[in-house]
């Protein structure tokens, strides 16, 4: 299923968004990091830092002002700190990591800035020109660094992008999933639902696209209890030479970068040979490659052209003919705000565990005028010997919409005579995947409304994984083309535009 344009690139995972206590958040960076590494290949730990238009009076926001200013102070004293456990958990080819923190703005809308080298100050300038004019002044004195727009919907003047004052020279990607919902445009799936307010169309990654501006896309959690990574909160993935610094910093800032809701989906696209985040000259003919490998069944894959709809493309068929298969163990359920305790010890019998994909959560707390987060490093897995072993914890769903449970995906090798042994808690496991090849297994830990568990259907690959091309004839004009993956179970994955031909005026 390899692409043209991808040949010597790996994809990697990661989040570049995400809090702890320095700022207004919970947890440690070191417990940050050890949630991190979980199951990301690269993350950074984010410090609250400055927010040089908040307002000084309003009444009204009299609690938000104070929370803020404390984190700012939090931030400065600590920053020593974040940069030395920052540069700690480094460890090439292994786990990733940058320093990072967030500068707020009304005006011009939230930005992260990131360090490549693990060194850097926090610049308290006034507005976003004095930003960058910090930035190019380090740039020159050889400190490397990026500055990442997030959580763009909302509208321009409420912490929203402002697209006139969008520039790519530290900005090479936006950050359009966290969180905070979905920015691709404005009926994108994950609606703007915190106390900022909903998402503005002019504020979305379709908008940029068309008044001309060049930029790739990432996910990232903008979780706030120590957990980058939380499942189905954003992630980041870049097609880079190799897990290094230097390496994925390199695939950002050529926007060879897709953003994610949460599963570890594959997606490689290219025009005309060149990978996501080209910029292609003069070409009319088009030949675009697409190639998905998903974490769960696909629904469709869209090729989008000029923000319009160009082709789907839907698996031939969604029966679980053929393996390997995947199979997603969930658990949780119960009272909400209860927690539980969960033991798992799981193994293949007629068959080979091939891999294993932790869906973990961290505790959803957003600001510190909610409960205390306890339980901020919930889960420890490991896989050897054939199986997988995972101690986590849940406490329920949240509401009857949002879920808290916590997962493995666990791809198998095997045929009618393949089983799923072992251990949860108490239960002994033995569930044959010629079961979940015709549909999910639910058992309860003790009678109705205890906590839960659940296998999930058996998913084959000619279910979940696919590639196909198509040719496009341009009108010579510049086009922007981009592709976004559904999951059957709500996944999502958008990468980056690829352009082709020149700007009017050019």
């Amino acid at each position: 299923m390899r692409v043209p344009g991808y040949d010597g690139l790996q994809v990697y995972y990661g989040d570049l968004h995400s809090h702890c206590d320095v700022g207004y958040g919970y947890g440690t960076p070191e417990q940050a990091y050890a949630n991190a590494r979980l199951q990301l290949d690269f993350a950074s730990v984010t410090a609250h830092a400055t927010w040089p238009d908040m307002s000084a009076s309003d009444d009204r926001l009299a609690n938000t002002i104070a929370y803020h200013r404390r984190g700012f102070e939090q931030a400065a004293a600590r920053w020593a700190h974040l940069r030395s456990v920052t540069n700690a958990a480094n460890d090439e080819e292994r786990f990733v990591t940058f320093l990072s923190y967030e500068w707020h703005s009304l005006r011009y809308g939230d930005h992260n800035v990131y360090y490549r080298d693990g060194d850097g100050r926090i610049i308290e300038a006034a507005d976003l020109d004095g930003l960058r004019a910090a930035l190019r002044d380090l740039t020159a004195s050889g400190t490397a660094a990026l500055l990442v727009p997030h959580h763009i919907g909302y509208r321009v003047g409420y912490r929203g992008i402002d697209w006139e004052t969008f520039a790519p020279e530290f900005s090479p990607v936006v950050e359009i999933v966290s969180m905070h919902g979905v920015a691709e445009s404005d009926d994108a799936p994950y609606p703007y639902l915190h106390t900022m307010g909903p998402r503005d169309g002019r504020s979305t990654m379709q908008h940029g696209l068309r008044l001309g501006k060049v930029f790739g896309v990432i996910g990232s959690t903008d979780h706030h209890a120590a957990h980058p990574g939380s499942y189905g909160w954003g992630r980041a993935a870049v097609w880079a030479e190799e897990l290094t610094r230097e390496a994925i910093w390199e695939a950002l800032t050529r926007r060879r970068t897709y953003a994610l809701t949460g599963d570890r989906i594959t997606l490689a696209f290219a025009v005309n040979g060149h990978p996501m985040g080209s910029v292609l000259g003069v070409t009319l003919e088009r030949h675009l490659d697409v190639a998905v490998d998903a974490g769960d069944a696909i629904d469709y894959v869209d090729v989008v052209h000029n923000g319009r709809l160009l082709h789907r493309w839907t698996p031939a068929s969604v029966k679980p003919t053929a393996g390997p298969y995947r199979v997603v163990l969930e658990l949780g359920w119960g009272d909400r705000a209860t927690p539980v305790e969960w033991q798992v010890d799981l193994g293949v019998e007629n068959g080979r565990l091939l891999e294993v994909e932790p869906r973990l959560r961290g505790r959803d707390v957003v600001s510190p005028r909610e409960e205390n987060a306890a339980g901020l490093v919930p889960s420890v897995w490991a896989r050897r010997n054939g199986r997988v072993v995972l101690r986590t914890m849940t406490w329920g769903n949240p509401n009857p919409l949002t879920p808290g449970t916590q997962a493995i995906s666990l791809v198998i090798d095997g045929d009618v005579s393949t089983r799923i042994t072992g251990y949860i808690n108490d239960h002994v496991v033995d569930v044959p995947l010629a079961v979940l090849r015709q549909g999910a297994r639910t058992w309860y830990l003790g009678g109705f409304r205890t906590p839960a568990y659940r296998f999930g259907r058996a998913v084959g690959r000619e279910a979940s994984a696919g590639a196909f091309s198509l040719e496009h004839h341009g009108a010579g004009s510049r086009d922007w083309y981009y592709v976004r993956v559904r999951q059957t179970n709500h996944q999502w994955a958008w990468s980056s535009p690829i352009w082709v031909g020149r700007q009017p005026g050019e």
